[in-house]
C-alpha cells in the first residue's frame, strides 16, 4: 500500500511538473514572439557616457516615433526599422559627435538574450527577444531598453509610467493570460511571473 501511494505521488508530481513546463514554455514563447524591443548600451558606466546614452535614445525614439508609432504589427515594425538602419546609425553617430565623443555606434537587428526588465508598472520576463540593438563605443556600460512594438517606447520614460493607451495596445497584442502575467495591477502577477522566471532561468536562457 505504501509503495502504491509513493508511486501515485510520484506520478502526480510528474503531472504537475509537466503542466508547469508546458504552461511556462507556451507563455514565455508567446510573449517573446509578440514584442520587438529597442536596446541601447552605453560605452561605459561613467556619468558622461550614461548621459550620452539617454541623448542617443531620445533622438532614435523621436525618429522612430514618426515611423513606427502606428505600426499595425511586429513584423511591420521590424521591416521599418530594418529599412532605416543606416539612418538610425547615422542619428546615433551624429549625437555622439555633437556631444564631443570620439567613438562610434553600431546598430543591428537580431534575437538577443534579455534579463527581466521593469518598465513602469509592466514587467517583461527574461528570455530571447527580437530587438533593435544600438551599441555605443565599447558598449560595456549599463543599458536602456523599451518596447518598440507594441509602442511602449513612445511615452515619457523618466516618469516610469506606461500610458493607458499603450497598455491597451499591449493587451490587444497578448492574450488575457499573458497580459495579466506582465502587469503589476493583476492579482496573479507575482506567482505566475515567478513561475516563468524559474522556467526561463533554468530551461531557456543559455540555449544559444
Amino acid at each position: 500500500m505504501k509503495n502504491k501511494f509513493l508511486f501515485l505521488l510520484f506520478l502526480f508530481i510528474l503531472y504537475i511538473l509537466f503542466n508547469y513546463f508546458f504552461y511556462a514554455n507556451n507563455i514565455s514563447k508567446d510573449i517573446e514572439q509578440s514584442v520587438f524591443r529597442l536596446h541601447v548600451i552605453a560605452n561605459s558606466d561613467s556619468k558622461e557616457d550614461q548621459n550620452l546614452k539617454y541623448k542617443v535614445r531620445d533622438n532614435i525614439i523621436n525618429y522612430l516615433n514618426t515611423l513606427c508609432s502606428n505600426s499595425p504589427s511586429k513584423e511591420k515594425t521590424i521591416q521599418i526599422a530594418n529599412n532605416n538602419l543606416t539612418t538610425i546609425q547615422k542619428i546615433a553617430n551624429n549625437t555622439i559627435q555633437e556631444n564631443g565623443f570620439n567613438y562610434s555606434a553600431t546598430v543591428e537587428i537580431g534575437n538577443f538574450e534579455f534579463p527581466t526588465k521593469n518598465y513602469g508598472d509592466i514587467s517583461i520576463p527574461s528570455g530571447y527577444y527580437d530587438a533593435l540593438k544600438v551599441k555605443l563605443g565599447k558598449s560595456t556600460g549599463q543599458n536602456w531598453w523599451c518596447v518598440l512594438y507594441p509602442s511602449l517606447c513612445f511615452i515619457e520614460p523618466e516618469k516610469g509610467i506606461v500610458s493607458d493607451s499603450s497598455k491597451e495596445e499591449l493587451k490587444a497584442t497578448l492574450s488575457e493570460e499573458e497580459f495579466s502575467l506582465l502587469s503589476y495591477d493583476t492579482p496573479t502577477y507575482k506567482i505566475k511571473f515567478k513561475l516563468i522566471e524559474i522556467f526561463n532561468n533554468n530551461f531557456k536562457l543559455g540555449k544559444k
